[in-house]
């Protein structure tokens, strides 16, 4: 992983990237005459807005922004960048960067120095032969003497988090199951300073947790249900703050089987949300928010052997209500159905859950976003949001009008576990919300979660999505 640091003055030879809003070539860059003459003939074409380049052996990147633009836009703009020149320095196997910015917006060096390090990411574990491919990038450093150091600490924390998230998403099932997963989470506990308890299948079963062990019924491996709790001494909240994030370790469907082509082949992703929640623990414990958060995660594979439950099944749920079970598939919201009725205990300010849910989710927006809904308060959904931005993983708000709730009516159980052909994703958190008696709010990732090809700093692949919102949301909130 490249580091984020900081220097007051630079006249190195590293690896460079400008961020300006106007050429100006009397500013001291370190370039040579040649590197000036070749960028002042460069920009003298209004339409250009940035450049990177090898001048012999060095790579040299110029960003001209637009001040006028919404920074969240500027932000965005620059990570982007600052991902394009760590390729270019990985190619030629280059180990560090220098950021100079000649605006007065901080930020855009914290974003382009952001971008940088994330593109760093590759997931070699199981790849030996790919070690003359190792990314050789080590350092950024962000050139100046109004920088935070505290927000640099944030940012390698958070790059760090949003790696280990997207670690997790992107191990096979048979090197992560749900075991493997709860252990993760309590490494990371030790490491952050969180605490972390796993129930195991015979603590599950005593706790009636029938969505869970309805969908591990087809399963070789037990369930697990992971407690992770960050309690500083002066948190900011009476109340916990809960995140609940989906950990199915792998989805064939169930006896509900996908289709291999483009689902199945990709399902050992079905635990993001899960992954986001415990690295999100790490990085608001690491950085010792003044935040009193709670961190919950079933984990399962959904396979359609031994007991597999059926369609047409009768659930009995934690919660003592019952569900007809329509469609296997359909297994992520009878997981977090449990989880959300144990939250209960808390007696939380809120309850987030965070999960790769559905198809129509995606049918709905594609990958450029998460699809959110729920009934907190406008003060927090507002906050929500404006994270979202702030680390360009958007919220895209749905309805949540309790109209919706009618389709999710069964003749014979309280509750069927799909709605009808339309607003999928919205039946599936008012099917989640009968679970709760608190504030709530649900954020469905399948979309960006899980990508097919490189997306500039977002690496094919697990993306580590939701951990930079939950930082950003809980740091501004802390």
């Amino acid at each position: 992983m490249a580091t984020i640091q900081l220097q007051k003055n630079s006249k190195s030879k590293s690896h460079l990237i400008i961020i300006t809003d106007k050429w100006k070539t009397h500013i001291d860059y370190a370039l040579t005459k040649e590197e000036v003459g070749y960028l002042d003939a460069y920009f003298k074409d209004s339409d250009k807005k940035s450049i990177v380049f090898n001048s012999c052996g060095r790579v040299i990147s110029v960003m001209m922004v637009d001040l006028k633009k919404e920074i969240h836009l500027l932000d965005e703009a620059c990570r982007k960048h600052g991902c394009a020149t760590a390729d270019a320095v990985n190619a030629i196997k280059g180990t560090d960067i220098a950021v100079f910015n000649s605006t007065k917006k901080a930020s855009l060096s914290y974003a382009v120095s952001e971008g940088a390090a994330l593109a760093n990411y590759q997931f070699l574990h199981h790849k030996p032969s790919a070690k003359k491919t190792q990314n050789s990038l080590k350092t950024i450093t962000i050139i100046g003497g109004n920088y935070n150091p505290k927000t640099i600490s944030h940012l390698n924390i958070t790059t760090e988090a949003t790696c280990k998230a997207r670690d997790l998403v992107n191990e096979p099932v048979n090197i992560l199951n749900a075991t493997d997963l709860a252990d993760a989470f309590h490494k990371m506990g030790k490491e952050a300073g969180f605490k972390v308890e796993i129930y195991n299948k015979k603590k599950i079963v005593e706790l009636k947790m029938g969505g869970l062990l309805s969908v591990n019924a087809g399963s070789v491996d037990e369930p697990t249900f992971t407690i992770m709790e960050y309690k500083p001494k002066k948190a900011k909240n009476k109340k916990p703050f809960v995140l609940i994030g989906k950990g199915v370790t792998y989805d064939t469907g169930g006896l509900s089987l996908k289709p291999t082509a483009n689902s199945m082949d990709m399902m050992k992703c079905d635990m993001a949300g899960g992954a986001a929640v415990g690295a999100a623990m790490y990085a608001i414990a690491k950085a010792k928010l003044n935040v009193h958060v709670i961190g919950l995660v079933p984990a399962t594979d959904n396979r359609p052997g031994f007991n597999a439950f059926a369609p047409g099944d009768i659930i009995t749920m934690m919660d003592g209500s019952t569900v007809e079970m329509l469609n296997s598939d359909a297994e992520g919201r009878m997981i977090l159905a449990d989880a959300l009725h144990f939250a209960k205990r808390y007696k939380p300010e809120f309850a987030i859950d965070i999960a790769t849910l559905t198809g129509a989710a995606v049918a709905a927006i594609g990958t450029s976003g998460i699809v959110s809904m729920g009934n907190i308060s406008k003060k927090y959904s507002d906050k929500l949001k404006a994270s979202g931005n702030n680390v360009f993983e958007r919220l895209a708000e749905f309805p949540f009008w309790d109209d919706y709730s009618e389709l999710m009516k069964s003749d014979i159980a309280d509750q069927k576990n799909i709605g009808g052909p339309y607003a999928g994703s919205i039946t599936a958190g008012k099917f989640l919300e009968k679970f709760t008696d608190y504030p709530y709010y649900h954020l469905d990732i399948a979309g960006p979660a899980f990508i097919t090809a490189k997306d500039s700093y977002r690496a094919k692949g697990g993306t580590g999505t939701g951990v930079r919102l939950f930082f950003d949301f809980f740091n501004s909130l802390s």
